[in-house]
């Protein structure tokens, strides 16, 4: 019985003895990363590109009194521009659950 008990004792003080290893990045990490930045300037400049241009039309309704469209593009532009920048943010959280 007690020369159970040494080998288990042994295995288990090996077992504490095998360090954490350190993490890597997978390969063709930095060129996702890169598509993902590029994503990122093209959802920033798309949105500033639909707000002037919703402005810009709404500045030419209002002129030609037509009816009033372009405050919807600039309140559906405003909360594109919220989910882009927020995605980042949404994505930490449920990858941290």
């Amino acid at each position: 019985m007690s020369i159970i008990l040494a080998s288990v004792g042994e295995s288990i003080t090996t077992l504490a003895q095998i360090g954490n290893p350190t993490p890597e990045a997978p390969p063709l990490s930095d060129k996702l990363l890169q598509f993902v930045r590029y994503l990122t300037w093209f959802a920033l400049l798309s949105g500033i590109v639909s707000i002037v241009y919703a402005g810009g039309r709404f500045a030419w309704e209002k002129w030609t009194g037509g009816a009033l469209q372009s405050p919807k593009m600039i309140a559906g532009a405003m909360i594109g521009g919220v989910v882009a920048t927020s995605a980042g943010t949404i994505m930490n959280t449920i990858l941290e659950i």
